[in-house]
């Protein structure tokens, strides 16, 4: 496909040469093939993926939907067409490109199904909902590509496998339907072509590789050749960022949880001198309040944002020189996409400044821009598609008409999450979405399909259908509650200002004030879903959201792992870590590439045994109740435990005198379905697989459901099905959900195994200086009941003992 007089002109007036990486995209869809584009950032990504488009659209007529871009996020698809619309406005291009997702008004969704645009930009949620309409087939029958940007966003998650399968059912009903695939951060391209390609045959997609741009410019803040101890969102150094924002044209200050987000504005705030505009940005904001910072951004009216990953991908607002990642970044891949964001221009080096947290922190900030500059990204760990999402995908096929279930096998197959799925899993999920499977089956509330006399499924009623699109979705928020601004009754009487979890409204009082939206707030009375508030005064309490800690990736904690063992990078270190690092050697040693070092010690009549896995938080976490459930029934009366990504520290009665039976890994298995069992985790994995599932409705019109009532209902199922039906198809996801996502049992057997492989094991005269920062957080998780856990004496008192070598 050669590029039309009219975009060929477009191009040459601006005095720019067309990339050869969109030249080989045109190429691709003119061959009618699918096609996966890695550039990186500032090359012009985007724009290849579309290029194919505007060029058919802008020499052949073509009523009706064109292509679909799927974006990850709202704010993308909002500034994809903000960033779409003046190349086709100055081209002359009688193109209309418009949005759907979840925040676009009702009566506009209605109008795109009787005149839908060319280009609909929307993301997988809301593509799922718009493919389980009737008018679906019609509407859909004549799209010629759909682009999926930002792909490693979407692979190895639940959202992926809803996408895929959507992909599927687009696929049946567009069979010469071209899939685009782009990104800047996949390791392995040769994977994703299988996972973007249908029947994950990946040789039907074009692979196009663009040159290498500039190489990003990463700097880490060291402020007088020191870095914390402790802490690990690096908010001591406040001051400092607040100059670099002052030095530059337009910051984005990233964090790692929305909580954060909070704390961070508001430091930054207190050391903005120069009262210079600043701006929030998370996912538990109005979508109002976040149009408005979006918007203040592009008109270049902000001198710095600090934001989650709600703005982490693919976004070009206004003039962004400097990128601040507060904390470690956690993966070379994230380091490098939040890079991306500053300088979007591919001959200039972005620029990202580090600040982190504390001083393995330092190190793991290192060794990501060590593995940024040497071009190696985390791979991907692709898994199977799971059951409760192709339960939900099955119930909105339904809704959008009669289906035999051989079709839909097929369809199914033909996504690559689900190419191995067996008839005899497809059949029980099929069964599961008819009836709630054996223990359920008597309740009318779970009956949603039957069996038409010519084999066909259908949907029991159509208000089954708009209960589905209501709580359809794979992302399980924690329950929330509005923050309305104003004294009316209801949120319709006041300013909605955002939402906070509901298990953080309920410890606040009428007169409590809190942090949110960058403002301090003051309650002033409840009214059902709504916290009414207005501006406070003071020192405001905390917020504290759900999730948000991001495990470091395995290579990167093996990058972590050799900067500690090679004494020849020590130099280009801060001297306060060079020499923690050398003390350390010196009254223990450091823990090796390959083995696992364990250091015990006395402290307060207290032992303590300190495990360095570098396996992540949610594989120290399982370690930290695995080893300590051992550690009781060995009688050595453990008093509790904290978890790191770096280091898993316990604290007993007795001495821990041989670790390695701790680390036997041959019962694994048996004891974590013990631990799980008992535990909250296999509760609240339920939980997010029976919504998903489709067993418990998060909304119903008119109608606020509590998190209680919620946890309630899931608790009632839960216990149903463990007693009468254990192999029910969704105690068998929540299962697989614990042992991964929550757990992340892959990592703790490694771990295990190394241990019992290879143990060093020191019997320290003290406490060292790598287990201190683990032990500045003792006091946060205890477990067992044979003694109370007791803070540790004053942090300098604790430092001192560590470094002392006499």
């Amino acid at each position: 496909m050669s590029l039309p007089p009219i975009i060929a002109n477009w191009f040459a007036v601006r005095g720019w040469q067309v990339r050869a990486h969109q030249l080989a995209m045109l190429d691709a869809a003119a061959k009618g093939r699918h096609a996966l584009l890695t550039a990186p950032t500032g090359a012009g990504k985007t724009l290849a993926g579309f290029l194919p488009t505007l060029a058919d659209l802008a020499t052949t007529p073509h009523e009706g939907l064109h292509t679909l871009y799927i974006s990850p996020l709202k704010a993308l698809a909002v500034d994809v067409q903000r960033n779409l619309l003046n190349p086709i406005a100055e081209m002359g291009l009688d193109i209309r490109v418009e949005t759907r997702t979840g925040d676009t008004p009702a009566a506009r969704k209605a109008r795109q199904k009787e005149e839908p645009p060319h280009i609909l930009l929307t993301t997988p949620e809301s593509l799922a909902n718009l493919l389980s309409n009737p008018e679906a087939a019609a509407m859909m029958a004549g799209v010629k590509r759909v682009i999926i940007d930002e792909v490693h966003a979407f692979g190895t998650t639940k959202r992926g496998d809803q996408l895929m399968l959507c992909l599927a059912r687009l696929q049946r009903l567009a069979p010469a339907l071209q899939r685009v695939g782009l990104s800047a951060t996949i390791a392995d391209p040769e994977s994703w072509a299988g996972w973007l390609a249908p029947d994950a045959d990946s040789t039907q997609v074009e692979i196009v590789v663009a040159e290498g741009g500039a190489d990003p410019a990463i700097d880490i803040l060291v402020i007088d050749d020191r870095i914390p101890w402790g802490g690990h969102n690096g908010r001591w150094a406040a001051r400092a960022v607040m100059r670099r924002i002052e030095s530059a044209r337009l910051a984005i200050v990233f964090v790692n949880t929305r909580a954060v987000a909070e704390l961070v504005f508001r430091d930054l705030w207190a050391e903005n001198d120069q009262s210079l505009p600043i701006g929030i940005h998370h996912g538990s904001l109005a979508p109002e309040a976040r149009r408005k910072v979006e918007a203040a951004m592009a008109a270049g009216k902000l001198r710095a944002i600090v934001a989650t990953a709600s703005l982490d991908l693919g976004l070009d607002w206004g003039d962004v020189d400097l990128v601040i990642q507060m904390g470690a970044p956690k993966g070379a891949s994230r380091l490098l996409q939040r890079t991306g964001r500053a300088n979007h221009r591919m001959d200039e080096a972005s620029r990202c400044l580090i600040v982190p947290g504390n001083r393995f922190e330092y190190l793991e900030a290192l060794a990501a821009r060590d593995a940024v500059q040497a071009g190696e990204l985390d791979p991907d760990g692709f898994r199977p598609g799971a059951l409760d999402v192709l339960a939900q995908h099955v119930v909105g096929c339904a809704a959008a008409g009669p289906f035999l279930p051989d079709d839909l096998y097929d369809e199914v197959k033909s996504a690559a999450p689900y190419a191995g799925v067996t008839r005899d899993s497809f059949d029980a999920v099929l069964g599961y979405a008819a009836t709630g499977g054996y223990a359920l089956k008597a309740y009318e509330r779970y009956q949603r399909l039957v069996t038409q006399p010519d084999g066909r499924v259908r949907l029991r009623s159509a208000a089954l259908a708009r209960q589905w699109r209501m709580n359809s979705g794979t992302i399980v928020e924690a329950v929330a509650m509005n923050v309305v601004f104003g004294s009316g009754k209801s949120s319709r009487h006041g300013r909605k200002l955002g939402q906070v979890e509901e298990y953080f409204a309920g410890q606040l009082r009428v007169g409590d004030s809190f942090m949110f939206a960058g403002q301090t707030l003051e309650v002033t009375g409840f009214d059902g879903a709504d916290i009414h508030v207005r501006m406070g005064r003071g020192s405001p309490k905390v917020p504290v959201y759900a999730g948000g800690r991001m495990p470091m990736t395995t290579r990167l904690a093996a990058r972590v792992r050799g900067l500690m063992n090679d004494r020849g990078r020590w130099p280009e270190m801060p001297g306060d870590v060079r020499e923690w690092l050398a003390i350390q050697d010196r009254v223990s040693r450091l823990p090796g590439t390959d083995d696992v070092l364990v250091e015990t010690f006395q402290r307060d009549d207290r032992w303590y045994m300190v495990v360095y896995g570098f396996a992540g938080h949610p594989a120290h976490q399982t370690l930290g109740m695995l080893v300590t459930q051992r550690m009781e029934r060995a009688g050595l009366k453990p008093l509790g435990f904290v978890a790191s990504d770096y280091a898993m520290a316990c604290w007993s009665l007795d001495p821990v005198d041989d670790p390695q039976p701790l680390f036997d890994p041959t019962v694994l298995e048996d004891e974590l379905a013990e631990w799980l069992a008992a535990s909250p985790f296999l509760r609240r994995a339920f939980r997010e697989v029976a919504i998903i599932g489709g067993l418990i409705e998060r909304v119903q019109p008119g109608v606020h459901k509590s998190g209680k009532s919620m946890s309630v209902s899931s608790d009632l199922i839960y216990d149903v099905l463990r007693r009468h039906e254990p192999d029910h198809l969704l105690l068998t996801a929540a299962w697989t959900d614990a042992r991964g996502k929550l757990t992340d049992i892959a990592r703790l057997a490694a771990l295990l195994e190394q241990a019992h492989a290879r143990l060093s094991h020191v019997r320290a005269a003290h406490v060292t200086p790598l287990a201190v920062p683990s032990l500045l957080t003792i006091g946060r998780e205890r477990v067992g009941d044979s003694a109370d856990s007791a803070l540790l004496a004053e942090a300098e008192a604790l430092i001192a003992e560590a470094m002392a070598v006499g």
